[in-house]
């Protein structure tokens, strides 16, 4: 898809950029799933190494949304064969393909927070 401007476009052609974009936020719905992701592009994770490091996520609503992004193929649940048996998460090369997104988001966010905080 190409890159979209605003002047002059029809309802056809805003309809047709609005589709993808809703189903961006549809399956980034919520609090969580980006922060989630955030973590994860650093490295794998383990459940509670990711519940301590995402402030105020309770353990039932963390399990819950790396579920649905797993469901989504943006993160990897791997069980290792270890004495206690371990699970970890890791954002899958699929959920790479945001970086892009995750970056611009945060920029757009620190710049956003700079002007507000004048």
């Amino acid at each position: 898809m190409s890159e979209i401007t605003f002047e002059s476009v029809t309802k056809e052609q805003c309809c047709t950029h609005l589709r993808p974009v809703r189903d961006v936020m549809d399956l980034l719905n919520g609090k969580w799933k980006i922060p989630i992701l955030v973590v994860l592009h650093t490295g794998s994770r383990r459940f509670n190494e990711l519940k301590d490091e995402i402030d105020g996520i309770s353990a039932k609503m963390l399990s819950k949304e790396l579920s649905e992004l797993e469901i989504n193929e943006l993160v990897k649940r791997e069980v290792r064969d270890t004495k206690p048996i371990t699970v970890e998460y890791s954002i899958t090369d699929y959920g790479k393909t945001l970086d892009g997104v995750i970056s611009e988001l945060s920029k757009w966010g620190q710049n956003h927070r700079d002007r507000i905080m004048k």
